[in-house]
């Protein structure tokens, strides 16, 4: 017996094949101010791809999901309109430039020859 295969809702699918943040933005029809996504467009995804994440897509039909990652890319945008990518931490690099630095190792001097 065959499996039926669940299809991936159409925006999705455009989506994963979009190239630039730009696509996304034409494909969600957002506007945007080029000068905010020219310096922060990988933010604005990986904010966006995090509100994806948080909510359950799977149930909710094409139009319902287009709409809602319009919403999810709107709200990452406008994250970034009032903050900036450093303020935000997103990536792991800027999360550890603020990271406390660990407690200096001691060695205990009766192991030391």
């Amino acid at each position: 017996m065959k499996e039926t295969e669940m299809s991936e809702p159409a925006i999705l699918e455009q989506l994963k094949k979009a190239s630039c943040a730009e696509d996304f933005f034409a494909l969600l029809g957002v506007d945007y101010e080029p000068k905010v996504v020219n310096v922060a467009r990988l933010h604005i995804l990986r904010r966006m791809g995090q509100y994806l994440f948080s909510e359950d897509l799977c149930e909710l039909d094409d139009a319902t999901v287009a709409q809602r990652c319009k919403e999810f890319l709107e709200r990452a945008y406008q994250d970034f309109l009032k903050s900036t990518p450093i303020d935000e931490r997103l990536f792991k690099v800027h999360k550890d430039a603020v990271k406390p630095p660990p407690p200096p190792s001691l060695v205990q001097l009766n192991v030391l020859k």
